[in-house]
C-alpha cells in the first residue's frame, strides 16, 4: 500500500524507468553495461516505492498514552522552553527519520486540534539543533482531557522539500490516524507536559502509531 502523496511521483518515475529501459536496450551495445544500468534504474524505482509505502498499523487507542507520530530513532529527550505556542517548559522527544523509514505522520493522541500552522524556512540537516526553529516546518497542537495540550512539529531535513499537513483547527481527530507526510528525510518533535512519564530511551527505534512515547500517571 502506497501513500496518496506518492502516487504522482511513482507514476512519473515508472514512465521514466520504462522509457530508460527502452533506450538502454536500443542504444547500449555492451551487455554488462546494459544490465548494470537497468539494475541501477530498477533499484532507484524500488527505493521510491519503499519511501512512499504506507503500512497498516495496529494502533491500540489509549487517551492516557502518547504514541510516536512517525517511524525512526529517538534522538532527543530533554526539558526545553517551547516558545511558539506554550511559552513554557515542556519535555521534548524528537524522532529522526532516515530516507528508508516510513514518512507518514500520525496523530500521537486523540482529541481536538487547537493549533495548526505552516512555517517556511531553511533546509538544515534534520538533527541540527536549530532545525526545530529555522527549517521549513509545521506546528500542530492536539488537546484532550488527560494530556491537556500536546504539540508535535514536522520538520523538513536537508533533502525534504515538502511537508504535507492535514490537521485543521477545530476538528476531532483519532490517535494513530494519518496527519500528514514529509518527503525525503526529516524529523518530528513532540512536546509533552512535564509530568508525563516518558517510556522511550535515546537511540531507541520506534514505530508510528504503535510505540508508546509517554503516559500520564
Amino acid at each position: 500500500m502506497f501513500h496518496k502523496e506518492g502516487h504522482k511521483i511513482i507514476f512519473i518515475t515508472l514512465v521514466i524507468v520504462v522509457g530508460s529501459f527502452f533506450l538502454i536496450d536500443e542504444f547500449v551495445v555492451n551487455e554488462w553495461l546494459r544490465k548494470g544500468l537497468m539494475l541501477a534504474i530498477l533499484a532507484f524505482f524500488i527505493l521510491i516505492l519503499q519511501f512512499f509505502r504506507n503500512p497498516k498499523r495496529n494502533t491500540h487507542s489509549n487517551e492516557k498514552q502518547a504514541l510516536s507520530p512517525v517511524d525512526g530513532k529517538v534522538v532527543v529527550i530533554e526539558e526545553v522552553e517551547e516558545n511558539e505556542v506554550f511559552k513554557d517548559k515542556r519535555i521534548q522527544v524528537s524522532v529522526f527519520m532516515s530516507p528508508i523509514n516510513v514518512h507518514v505522520t500520525r496523530y500521537p493522541i486523540s482529541g481536538n486540534v487547537t493549533f495548526s500552522k505552516y512555517h517556511p524556512g531553511k533546509f538544515l540537516v534534520a538533527w541540527h539543533p536549530k532545525a526545530s526553529e529555522e527549517n521549513e516546518r509545521t506546528t500542530v497542537v492536539v488537546e484532550n482531557e488527560h494530556f491537556g495540550k500536546v504539540l508535535y512539529r514536522q520538520i523538513a531535513g536537508a533533502l525534504a522539500k515538502r511537508i504535507v499537513n492535514y490537521a485543521k483547527v477545530d476538528t476531532r481527530i483519532e490517535q494513530g490516524t494519518d496527519s500528514g507526510f514529509i518527503k525525503f528525510g526529516s524529523r518530528v518533535d513532540l512536546f509533552l507536559p512535564l509530568d508525563a512519564d516518558i517510556k522511550v530511551e535515546l537511540n531507541q527505534k520506534v514505530r508510528g502509531g504503535e510505540s508508546i512515547i509517554a503516559e500520564m500517571k
